[in-house]
This record gives structure tokens, C-alpha cells and sequence, in this order.
């Protein structure tokens, strides 16, 4: 499982570490691993040439330190100095001792930076650290512009980009690769900061034993192959876990059809779908052995958990429907229009365990029914703030789809998926989704891990699919990828 800290956990972890080591030790730490990953990433460093972008503080003498290492394995490289007068000393010693030539920045349309920029073949960005707040500051977006076919390392962090929430705001360096030090920082696993990150490299640099618990995670396979439930040989199909599937209507059938059938492939016993007859046709026949019923939710029938809202419509029958689930003492996953239908209530006022899955604009009208206003953009930058703030406002745990699905618990734990593709915007994406975080909750894993290990397994089968994909397409390689994580 990868971990994330903060910028406040990170300062105090290091601070630690340094009254135990002599000085100076970290920064090499921090340089040399720096420079191992340029040299993997250049693949020939003889004849290189590498220009260094350097700000003011520790991140400009990490990037001096790793230059200098460059340096004397025959690099060529050029630092420019964005802010000359507040180089690290230290660093830019190493550097000068090294044969590393030394520019002064300021003035970025000078035809010397342009040119040693446009033919440079990686450009380390060491201008702001993970300290860093809002866009770019001149020069540096100016210097930037120079840079042509080279690769882009960003040092710790992209600059530009916020460590703790991944928000950019304005001018952000885009990295090709991010070297990062001592853990993840969150602003590089969620977007928009995810986007300007590139492929992200870890250097251990002796943290661990000073950090704390981490309250941001990324699930991986052996993570997920732990999490998923498995039948033992005394198991049966309700001992694996019923679902309970209130979906679709008269206008949207496939709806329930395609939550049933992820629910289906999801690993449950068994699912029960309770709905109207004419959705409970297009169910039977996709899905046979569904236990359908035309009863309320309430005298269905035994289950361990509920799927309510997708394609349910709005009317006051479907709210009727969302309540009476809602009054179970089970785990209730709440979709699509049964967010909009909760968003009509006020938080607490529903007593089920709950993991609401909202796409951004459908959060928007949960944080409005607590007399929050925010917009759908806002969110969008500032995912990671906004999943934690709806499950706690909500007392529940939230999956916020969109391009960085964040799951939040009310008590401030997170997670991120990584997986997944752009092929996931399609109708009844999220209607899959639904029934494979549903049929985890009934096999018994807590919402926060039903919802995670169901957006891993989402993602992956869109991964293994060419091309555009299809809701049905989604279902159908669900055992595959859970065949591969498994190793079954």
C-alpha cells in the first residue's frame, strides 16, 4: 500500500530524522537519489546536457547537489538561478566545485538561457518545494516556455502544484517524472496535480520511522487481493452475502439490469432486486437467478446490503423506495438519483451505514442541502478537500468519481484509485460501479474498503479492454481482473 503525508507531517518527520544525522547528510541523501533517477531516465549521461531550474531553500539545493553528481559523471549542466541572491549555499559550492556553469535567471528572454533551454535534454525543476502556494512567479513561467524536447524532472513536487491537495492554480510546471522524497505527498496521486506529475518516483531517504500513520492511502494488488472476499468450502450463497438492488423504473430499466449483473460478477451469494414489474422483466432475462419481488424494500427478504438510486427517477414513489431502504439497520450504497432524492433531506436524519457515491455535481447538491454552497469546479480542483468534508458532513463514508476517484471516511482516512481510464465516461459506468461496491458490502468489507477495492476492480477492467468500452464490457471482464489480482 502506498502512503501519503502532508507538508506539516513531512517538515516534522524530517526535523526529526536531521537532530539525528550529521548535517548536510539528508540533502546528499535526497540528491544522490535524485541523480540515480536522471541517469535511469537519460539512459546515457556523457555528453548529457541538463539544465537546472533553481529557486530559493532546500528544493534549489537538492536540485544543485544532484546537478553536481550529473556533473561529474560528464553531464553537461547549466544551473539558472531564479533567485540568485538566495541559493542554498551549500548546494551551489557542490555545484560550482563540480563544473556545473551558473546562470542568473531574471532576465528570461536573454538568447543564451533560450538557447541552453531549447537544447537541453532534461530540465530538473527545482523552483519552488512542497512548501509552495499558488501559480508560478515570473521568470519561471517565461524560462519555461524556452524548453523544447527535453525531459521535465520535477524535484519533490511539481512547482506550481500544491503538495497537500494537488490544486493548480494558475502556471504549474507539467514533469514527464517526479522524484520525490521520504513518501507521497498528496497533491502528486490527485488531480489536477496528478496530471502534472508524470510517473512518480520514490526515494527513501529514512523517514519511515518518523512519520505517522499515513491518512492518505493507494490501494495495490496484494492489497486488494487481501480485501476480497473468498468462499471456503462450508460457504453458501448466503453465507457469501445477499444484495439488495433498488434500481431502475419504468423509464430506465438497464439500469437495474447492469447493477444486478456487477453485483453478479462481484463475488455475492446472491442479490434481490425489488422493483416494479416492468423492471423486474429486462432483469430476469439478463439475469436469472436474481430473486426479484415486487414487495417494498422492507419485505424483500433478508439481505446484508443495499444498492438504492440507480435509474430510479425522482418521483414520490422512488423517494418512498430510498426511504424505506434508508430506515435499514444494513449498509446502504446510495447512487444517482438517490443522491439527488437524499440531497432534498438534511444530513443524520437516516440511521443506515452509508457510502454515498457522487460525481462532482451531484455533490454539490449534498454539501447544498447543508446550507453549503460550493460549485462544481471547486470540487474538481480540490477533490481530496471536498470527499473528506461530504463524509464528514454526511457522517458516511464518500466515493467521488471523476478523474481521481478519492474515498473519504468521516474520520479523515483516504484513499485514491489508480486505476482506471478515460474510457470509464459511458453510460452505465457508474451503475457497474454501484453493483460491485454493493456486492462487497454484503460479503461483509466496511464501506471505505468496499468502495476502494470496487474502484480498483473497475478501473482494471477498463484497462483490459481496447478501445472504447461498454457498461456490459465492464461486467463481462470483471472475473478476469479479479482472476489477476487474485492470482486464481
Amino acid at each position: 500500500m502506498r502512503a501519503a503525508h502532508e507538508v506539516g507531517q513531512v517538515r516534522a518527520a524530517e526535523a526529526a530524522l536531521l537532530a539525528t544525522l550529521p548535517e548536510g547528510t539528508l540533502m546528499r541523501r535526497a540528491a544522490a537519489g535524485l541523480a540515480n533517477t536522471c541517469v535511469r531516465v537519460l539512459g546515457r549521461v556523457y555528453g548529457a546536457r541538463v539544465a537546472l531550474l533553481v529557486g530559493s531553500g532546500d528544493n534549489g539545493g537538492d536540485t544543485l547537489y544532484a546537478g553536481g553528481l550529473l556533473a561529474r559523471r560528464g553531464a553537461r549542466v547549466d544551473a539558472l538561478l531564479l533567485a540568485p541572491e538566495r541559493a542554498h549555499p551549500g548546494g551551489l559550492a557542490a555545484a560550482r566545485r563540480a563544473g556545473v556553469r551558473v546562470w542568473d535567471a531574471r532576465e528570461p528572454a536573454r538568447s543564451d538561457l533560450i538557447d541552453l533551454l531549447g537544447r537541453a535534454d532534461l530540465v530538473l525543476d527545482g523552483i519552488v518545494g512542497i512548501g509552495g502556494r499558488g501559480a508560478l512567479r515570473p521568470p519561471a513561467p517565461e524560462l519555461l516556455a524556452h524548453v523544447r524536447d527535453a525531459i521535465v524532472v520535477a524535484v519533490d513536487v511539481p512547482s506550481g502544484v500544491d503538495a497537500d491537495t494537488g490544486r493548480v492554480e494558475g502556471a504549474a510546471v507539467r514533469a514527464e517524472v517526479t522524484v520525490t522524497f521520504g513518501t507521497y505527498k498528496p497533491g502528486l496521486l490527485v488531480d489536477p496535480g496528478a496530471g502534472h506529475a508524470g510517473v512518480r518516483h520514490l526515494v527513501d531517504i529514512g523517514l519511515d520511522p518518523h512519520l505517522p500513520d499515513p491518512r492518505l492511502t493507494v490501494l495495490q494488488h496484494a492489497d486488494v487481493a487481501r480485501l476480497l472476499p473468498e468462499p471456503s468450502a462450508e460457504s453458501d450463497k448466503y453465507s457469501r452475502g445477499v444484495l439488495g438492488v433498488v434500481a431502475g423504473s419504468p423509464r430506465y430499466p438497464g439500469a437495474a439490469v447492469l447493477v444486478v449483473g456487477a453485483a453478479v460478477r462481484g463475488g455475492v451469494g446472491a442479490v434481490r432486486c425489488a422493483g416494479p414489474a416492468d423492471v423486474l422483466g429486462p432483469v430476469l432475462a439478463a439475469w436469472p437467478e436474481t430473486l426479484a419481488t415486487t414487495a417494498a424494500p422492507a419485505d424483500a427478504g433478508r439481505v446484508q446490503a443495499w444498492v438504492v438510486g440507480p435509474g430510479l427517477d425522482t418521483d414520490p414513489d422512488a423517494e418512498a423506495r430510498l426511504t424505506n431502504v434508508l430506515r435499514s439497520q444494513v449498509p446502504v450504497l446510495v447512487d444517482a438519483d438517490g443522491l439527488t432524492l437524499l440531497a432534498r433531506t438534511k444530513p443524520g436524519t437516516w440511521s443506515a451505514p452509508a457510502l454515498l457515491t457522487p460525481h462532482a455535481g451531484e455533490a454539490v447538491r449534498l454539501f447544498a442541502a447543508a446550507g453549503i454552497e460550493t460549485t462544481r469546479e471547486r470540487i474538481e480542483a480540490e477533490r481530496l478537500e471536498h470527499a473528506r468534508r461530504l463524509a464528514a458532513l454526511h457522517d458516511c463514508v464518500v466515493l467521488l468519481k471523476g478523474t481521481t476517484t478519492v474515498v473519504a471516511a468521516p474520520d479523515g482516512r483516504a484513499r485514491i484509485n489508480p486505476t482506471g481510464t478515460p474510457w470509464l465516461a459511458t453510460a452505465g459506468s457508474g451503475d457497474v460501479l454501484s453493483g460491485l461496491a454493493g456486492a462487497l458490502l454484503a460479503a461483509g468489507l466496511d464501506a471505505l474498503d468496499a468502495g476502494s477495492v470496487a474502484a480498483y476492480l473497475h478501473g482494471l477492467a477498463a484497462r483490459a479492454l481496447p478501445g472504447p468500452v461498454t457498461a456490459p464490457d465492464l461486467i463481462r471482464a470483471l472475473p478476469t481482473v479479479w482472476a489477476d489480482v487474485t492470482g486464481t
